[in-house]
């Protein structure tokens, strides 16, 4: 079992605190898990067993379901009175109205709250409303680049990792399958778990084909701008006549459960948000193989997308920047400040153009914040007038990185 450190950390700091601690994430993206290594850490740290108590709402033996009320007391009967207990709640968003149950459980003074869910709705409406303040949102992410090699202590082989780990997936548990038969079943039955229930079961989408047939498109264009008219416009001319507004439900729901993230673009010298011209980055590139084959991969949008997902693990606000008639490929906003990087899987070649083209927009940013150009290129760390180069695994890897 892989330790989630960073993720593990963050449930650690928030242990007691009067915080609803709310896990979100894609589907199999190690949530469940993440619980099982805090439980342990609970128990080694001098919490009872019978002080813990938790429920996957996926169960099989919650049959059809259960109310908002069933839960609340199935909880309560089993709390310890007098010490304080620690209710995990996976999966909660299965059970109709959860967030009464949540906060009647989060009022009690010696009731530690836990819960996760695979769809951005959780937090949404009704719950945010009624916990506004209340609770910490960690957003997981399946295994890091950094975390999958660390499940081969034996092989040294980084660039052989890398692409077992773009095309085998980092979901957690593909680590236990040998076969890439295996692999390929079980991303079949994540991806269809994804479309059946959190899609299609929730928003009732009568056209399932068409569904999927977004989806490969943004599977296919990740790194690329896309607009709702442009999806649209490609459906209908391949004979599958879509309105925009259907296309903009689609995207919201492939967003809710987190198997793409939107990216929004930001004016570096205008200090303003665009608003058209979104990117589309895929949670897993695994996943995105397997939907699509290996035929039409882009591997310089491939990089791309695995570095916009670390810089997200790493606790970035990401935007598309555009300065002039140029792009930027990330603009990542924390506490501290800006960093920009640019990404390409080479910038080798003959007379220096493509260097000099992948520089550019970062050479046209007047500030001093740190610039960063990311390839696929080994050799030291080079800069460019401020502008460091580095190889990207070792970025990914977070290797001591100087000049």
């Amino acid at each position: 079992m892989i330790e989630r450190k960073e993720y593990l950390a963050d449930l650690i700091s928030f242990k007691d605190k009067k915080l609803i601690k709310v896990v979100t994430g894609i589907r199999r993206c190690g949530k469940s898990t993440l619980f099982e290594l805090y439980q342990e850490y609970l128990i080694e740290n001098g919490v009872e067993a019978d002080q813990i108590i938790s429920f996957n709402l996926e169960d099989g033996i919650f049959g059809d379901g259960i109310t908002s009320t069933e839960l609340y007391n199935l909880v309560k009967e089993r709390i310890v009175e007098n010490r304080m207990n620690y209710v995990f709640l996976d999966e909660v968003q299965l059970v109709e109205n959860f967030q009464k149950a949540v906060d009647s459980l989060f009022i009690l003074k010696n009731c530690d709250v836990y819960i996760t869910g695979s769809n951005a709705y959780l937090l949404s409406g009704e719950l945010a409303t009624l916990l506004s303040g209340r609770y910490v949102e960690i957003k997981m992410l399946p295994l890091s680049f950094k975390e999958y090699v660390s499940a081969f202590p034996e092989d040294s082989n980084i660039d052989r990792l890398y692409q077992s780990y773009i095309h085998n997936s980092s979901f957690p548990y593909t680590l236990e399958l040998n076969r890439p038969k295996d692999i390929k079943q079980y991303l079949d039955a994540l991806y269809d778990s994804i479309v059946l229930k959190d899609i299609i079961f929730r928003h009732r989408f009568p056209d399932i084909a068409m569904l999927q047939s977004v989806t490969r498109f943004l599977f296919d264009n990740i790194g690329n701008l896309s607009s709702t008219k442009k999806i649209a416009d490609t459906m209908t001319s391949s004979g599958r006549k879509i309105s925009v507004p259907t296309v903009e439900k689609y995207l919201t729901s492939l967003t809710e459960c987190f198997i793409f993230y939107k990216v929004g673009r930001y004016d570096i010298k205008g200090k303003q948000y665009l608003k058209t011209g979104d990117k589309y980055y895929a949670a897993d590139i695994g996943l995105r193989y397997n939907v699509l084959g290996t035929q039409r991969a882009d591997q310089g949008h491939i990089l791309e997308n695995i570095i916009y997902l670390e810089l997200l693990r790493r606790g970035y606000e990401v935007y598309i920047g555009k300065v002039d008639a140029t792009e930027v490929d990330f603009i990542a906003i924390n506490e501290y400040g800006e960093e920009f990087y640019q990404v390409a899987y080479t910038v080798i070649d003959a007379d220096g153009a493509t260097l000099e083209r992948e520089l550019r927009p970062l050479e046209a940013i007047k500030d001093h914040n740190p610039k960063y150009l990311l390839t696929m290129d080994y050799g030291p760390v080079i800069s460019h007038n401020g502008i460091k180069q580095i190889n990207a695994l070792d970025w990914l890897l977070n290797k001591q990185m100087t000049m």
